[in-house]
């Protein structure tokens, strides 16, 4: 697993151990920012059920202003420090452990990205509910909402204040892009 493009283009990244952790796959993650590409410079970039950090480390490399990056379990949290720390990545960003309290204190968010684990239907239940009952102080006006999901469980077009406006399916995976 590499960074795409940007400033630390081409840098190995590494996955959390075991199989709890499906990595964003690059071709995805391409396909994903080449989609974001006008939005991500200057932005504030929220990776929930971060993993690897993979995706807010690519936010970053191609200049989001700040990452959250979210993930509940500890060896998601070694592994994104331990990628930060390889590519010397010591500001621009915050780590959390938990989604509800990171959802409670983020604000103008440009960007989040809700990647839970495929089979966990109440997380994108519950996440992008709350996302889209708290979107007006949790995202810009312009703020959109990319959740990665299997391709095989398509997500609701609503959540509260979302909508869905695109879907883009590739391999297994598929990614709605919501926005207010």
């Amino acid at each position: 697993m590499r960074v795409i493009a940007g400033t630390y283009r081409s840098r190995r990244l590494i996955a959390p151990r075991g199989l709890a952790t499906r990595p964003t796959s690059d071709r995805l993650r391409e396909t994903l920012f080449n989609v974001l590409a006008p939005r991500v410079e200057g932005t504030v970039f929220v990776d929930l059920y971060a993993g690897s950090g993979a995706v807010g480390i690519e936010a970053l490399s191609r200049g989001a202003s700040l990452v959250y990056f979210v993930d509940k379990t500890s060896s998601a949290m070694a592994a994104i420090r331990s990628n930060l720390a390889a590519l010397d990545i010591h500001s621009g960003f915050q780590l959390e452990s938990s989604i509800s309290s990171a959802l409670n204190r983020i604000s103008a968010a440009g960007i989040i990205f809700i990647d839970p684990p495929y089979e966990a239907a109440s997380d994108y239940e519950r996440t992008l509910g709350t996302i889209g009952e708290k979107a007006d102080s949790l995202l810009t006006p312009d703020g959109i909402v990319v959740a990665e999901h299997s391709r095989k469980a398509p997500l609701p077009e609503h959540y509260g204040a979302l909508k869905r406006y695109r879907v883009l399916e590739q391999g297994d995976a598929g990614l709605s892009f919501y926005s207010k």
